[in-house]
Order: C-alpha cells, then sequence, then structure tokens
C-alpha cells in the first residue's frame, strides 16, 4: 500500500481531527470496542486509530464502512446537499432568455382571432 503524505490547509486538517474525534466519541458512546467496529467494518485497528485522528491518507470507503458499523451512514447524504455558492454561479452563468417583442394589434384585431 502506498504510504504517502497527503498535506492538507491548516483548516481541512483541523476538520479531519474534528471527524475523527466525533467518530470515535460515536463509537465510545455506543460501547463498542476498537476490535468491535474493526471486526464489522472489515479494517485492521491500526487503521481505525487512523480514522479517529482524521488522517487524510485513510481511503473515505473506510471512513464510510466506520460510519455504517456506528449507524451513522445516513449522515453522508447531508454532505454538500445545500450548495449554495455553487448554485448561485450556476444561477450567473445560465443564459437570459430573450423573448420576441410582442406584435403589437391594430385597432380591429383581438387576441382570440390570432
Amino acid at each position: 500500500m502506498n504510504n504517502r503524505s497527503l498535506t492538507l490547509y491548516p483548516a481541512s486538517a483541523k476538520e479531519m481531527s474534528a471527524l475523527g474525534e466525533r467518530l470515535m466519541d460515536a463509537r465510545l458512546r455506543r460501547r463498542f470496542s476498537m476490535e468491535t467496529v474493526c471486526a464489522r467494518a472489515n479494517i485492521s485497528r491500526p487503521t481505525l486509530y487512523k480514522i479517529e485522528r482524521g488522517d487524510p491518507s485513510v481511503a473515505i470507503g473506510l471512513y464510510v464502512q466506520v460510519l455504517r458499523v456506528l449507524g451513522l451512514l445516513e449522515d453522508l447524504a447531508f454532505i454538500a446537499k445545500e450548495d449554495l455558492l455553487g448554485r448561485r454561479l450556476q444561477d450567473e452563468s445560465l443564459p437570459n432568455r430573450k423573448r420576441a417583442p410582442r406584435r403589437k394589434l391594430s385597432a380591429g384585431e383581438s387576441h382570440e382571432e390570432t
């Protein structure tokens, strides 16, 4: 396996660390041992240790496995759900539709006749 180091911006590293803490807290609230989570998620103990430390080198699929074991898989549905910035950018790039000017009716015509 590739043991390369991944460099993150400080804010991103802080978020990863916070995610790891939340996962560890969730495990402890459920009174699951590391061995239980590892067995159910089919991962090694060092991998779970890395996940609970927010190590960015761990594949996201393994984070998903741990979320599943902890019963938190539905939380993934909230990631990037409300993309307000992306929607604004998309709306700005949409072309403004131009309509043909309305045809002027002569004195004797009505809309029903056209």
